[in-house]
């Protein structure tokens, strides 16, 4: 359901964002220039649409419309003592257009015949002075959670491959912070990127 609660850790919580809910995401996004730009289209709509919304508040609008008639939420929101301090970006992969399009070479061997049971996790965002803290891991453990409620068979991600330096696609997540949660690297299809899975029962 829409309001599944995870408490994870001393004080934390994880809520399904809900429309009303978007304020707590906005105050989280205005903390970091891409994500006060972005608001998590990336994966969502066109490069041309995801440039032209970002400055006019036009992927903002878009995220919220979705929100409001999404059937499986658009994410998790972590909260530290009330404090909105994470988020997370999932459904199925059939959500995430650009993640699976044509153009696409990371998920380009996936079965697509998965692409509305097969759940992604494609971004992540943690606010300044609660990175390093498990909030991360908080919401991938969560993210499994939602996804089997909602009869999910995987779910799936595609970080940072840890052999491969710092770079700036770190939103993606870490390999070795999905390998904690029970994830397996299924294809590495860059020296920057795996694929890793977990499988639900």
């Amino acid at each position: 359901s829409g309001r599944r609660v995870s408490v994870i850790l001393g004080g934390m919580e994880i809520h399904p964002v809900t429309p009303d809910r978007l304020d707590d995401l906005a105050d989280l996004f205005v903390t970091a220039p891409a994500t006060r730009g972005c608001w998590c289209m990336w994966f969502i709509n066109s490069a041309e649409q995801v440039r032209a919304g970002w400055h006019d508040g036009g992927n903002r609008r878009d995220f919220e419309s979705l929100a409001a008639r999404a059937g499986p939420p658009l994410g998790l929101i972590a909260y530290d003592g009330g404090v909105p301090v994470g988020w997370l970006a999932t459904g199925p992969r059939s959500r995430y257009p650009r993640a699976i399009g044509p153009r696409t070479k990371i998920l380009r061997d996936r079965d697509a015949a998965e692409d509305d049971d097969v759940w992604l996790l494609p971004c992540f965002f943690v606010r300044v002075g609660y990175r390093r803290r498990g909030v991360t891991a908080a919401l991938v453990a969560a993210a499994v959670d939602l996804a089997a409620a909602h009869h999910a068979v995987a779910v799936e991600g595609f970080p940072i491959a840890d052999d491969y330096p710092k770079g700036q696609d770190d939103f993606v997540g870490k390999q070795r912070r999905f390998a904690e949660c029970g994830f397996r690297c299924i294809a590495q299809p860059s020296p920057r990127r795996v694929v890793m899975r977990r499988d639900l029962p």
